[in-house]
This record gives structure tokens, C-alpha cells and sequence, in this order.
């Protein structure tokens, strides 16, 4: 694992992600996120998605060679302590963002945020893409952010109980030698169940169930409040800790406009 470069005032964090245009995830929640953390936000946008809640409409990829000149130009103008990895869509896109991480004389702190399908069920990521995932991002990966159902897909086998999260994210961790977090927010039951897996040890992370909100964006601001936290110096577990608590306060305050619910999370959160 890599060490992060010198902290500045304030901490500065990158996002490696899609603009959603409903505002409740991709680009526009992590700047969210970084600013309720202190933290001065950068983005190098990937693709431009039409979407509401529930209902992606349109995805336009960025050129690669333009991802990769946004990374590079921010890395050349500003001291990066950790940055976070959404939607990339395309093997041309991830090889991309490896090859400018792989050129670094040292990396920051990096979490990936594998986002391959939307809470409405569209698909995010281009299906031959995966394998570019596992082998060229995961094991520069501080941390991995998997749900359910991208735990399933790099597993090839699916996890639908709470006593599965522990040995399936110790399995990831293995593969890929990094640290993970499963979420297990789609899991039945009262409680929303996360489980981290790093230096050997598990963490369990469990909040109560928010019912009746239909959330967008959680996985995105998650990562991002996880990113904050390495960049302003916390330690991994304390990063993901305190991620748990202030995504599960986003979703406790979450907005809902007629029949759009979204996630939107208050500054002062």
C-alpha cells in the first residue's frame, strides 16, 4: 500500500467519475461530500449521463486520452492526498486512469468505487470492461467498495446472507490485494450490514435500515466520504467508519421532489 502525499490546507481529493445530471450521484455527490468534509474537490469526468432516479436515459463517454489529460493536468497543479474511482465504462477509459496512476512517483491513497450497474437496474459499466477492472485498477486499489451485486459479479456466485459479507470480502481482498468493504445495504432485514476486510481483520459496520427512501447515489457518496477521511489524515478504519455514520445521516435526510426521490445530502452533515 502506498503512502499519500503531504496534506495540504485544505485537503485536497480527486474524482475519477460520471456527471449525473439529477445531481444525487456520480461527480455532483462526491463534491458534495468533500465540501461537508472540508475537503477541496477535484473531477475528471468520465461520461456525461441523462439520468433521473431510477431511469438512465443517455451515456456519452469522454474520450480517454481527455480522462487522462484531466488526471494528469490536476495531478501537475495540485497536491492530491487521496482520490476515488466512480463509473468508468470502458476498458479504454480504465486503462486510462491506470496508466497516469501507474506514472505517479507516488500515489495517493485510492478508492475504487467498482460502479457497474445503477440502482435502477441499467447497466453502467461495458460488459467486457471487468476484466479490465481486475486487472489493471484493483490491486492499486487502497480499498475496494463493492454492493452486493458487483461483489456477485467479480465473485461469480451470489451473496444474499448477512454471514456471507465476511468470507466474500476476505475472498476479494485475497484476489486482488487490497482492502474491501462489502456493502450489504440490499440485504433484507432491519439493519444495513457493512463489512470491512483489511490488514487481516474484519470490521463490522452496522447502521439501522432507513425505511421507505428510495435512495441514489449511496455508494457514490459513501466512497466519497471515505476519500475525505484518508485525505484529511484518518486512518482507514476511522475513514470508513466515519463514511458509515455520514451516509447513513444523507439517507436519514434525504429529498424527494413529487415522484423523484434522490439523494441529496445537506452541507452541514
Amino acid at each position: 500500500m502506498s503512502s499519500p502525499p503531504l496534506f495540504s490546507s485544505p485537503p485536497v481529493a480527486l474524482s475519477v467519475a460520471g456527471s449525473d445530471s439529477s445531481a444525487g450521484a456520480g461527480l455532483q455527490a462526491d463534491l458534495k461530500t468533500f465540501g461537508a468534509h472540508g475537503v477541496y474537490g477535484l473531477t475528471a469526468v468520465t461520461c456525461v449521463v441523462s439520468e433521473l432516479p431510477g431511469n438512465v436515459s443517455r451515456i456519452i463517454p469522454c474520450p480517454a486520452s481527455m480522462v487522462k489529460d484531466q488526471m494528469e493536468i490536476l495531478f501537475n497543479g495540485f497536491p492530491i492526498a487521496a482520490l476515488k474511482t466512480g463509473m468508468l465504462f470502458s476498458i479504454e477509459i480504465i486503462a486510462a486512469v491506470a496508466e497516469v496512476l501507474s506514472s505517479l512517483p507516488q500515489r495517493p491513497w485510492l478508492v475504487v468505487d467498482p460502479v457497474m450497474i445503477a440502482t435502477s437496474g441499467d447497466s453502467l459499466l461495458q460488459a467486457d470492461a471487468v476484466t479490465a477492472y481486475q486487472k489493471l485498477l484493483f490491486p492499486m486499489a487502497t480499498l475496494l467498495t463493492p454492493n452486493l451485486d458487483e461483489a456477485s459479479v467479480l465473485l461469480g456466485r451470489k451473496i444474499s446472507q448477512r454471514e456471507q459479507l465476511a468470507s466474500a470480502a476476505q475472498e476479494l481482498a485475497g484476489r486482488y490485494g487490497c482492502a474491501v468493504l462489502l456493502k450489504g445495504g440490499h440485504l433484507a432485514g432491519p439493519e444495513a450490514v457493512d463489512v470491512l476486510y483489511a490488514d487481516g481483520s474484519f470490521t463490522e459496520l452496522v447502521a439501522p435500515f432507513v425505511p421507505h427512501v428510495s435512495t441514489h447515489g449511496t455508494g457514490c457518496t459513501y466512497a466519497a466520504a471515505i476519500t475525505a477521511g484518508l485525505a484529511c489524515g484518518l486512518t482507514l478504519r476511522e475513514a470508513v467508519t466515519a463514511g458509515k455514520r455520514y451516509v447513513t445521516a444523507a439517507i436519514g435526510q434525504s429529498f424527494a421532489w413529487g415522484d423523484v426521490q434522490a439523494l441529496n445530502h445537506a452541507p452541514g452533515l
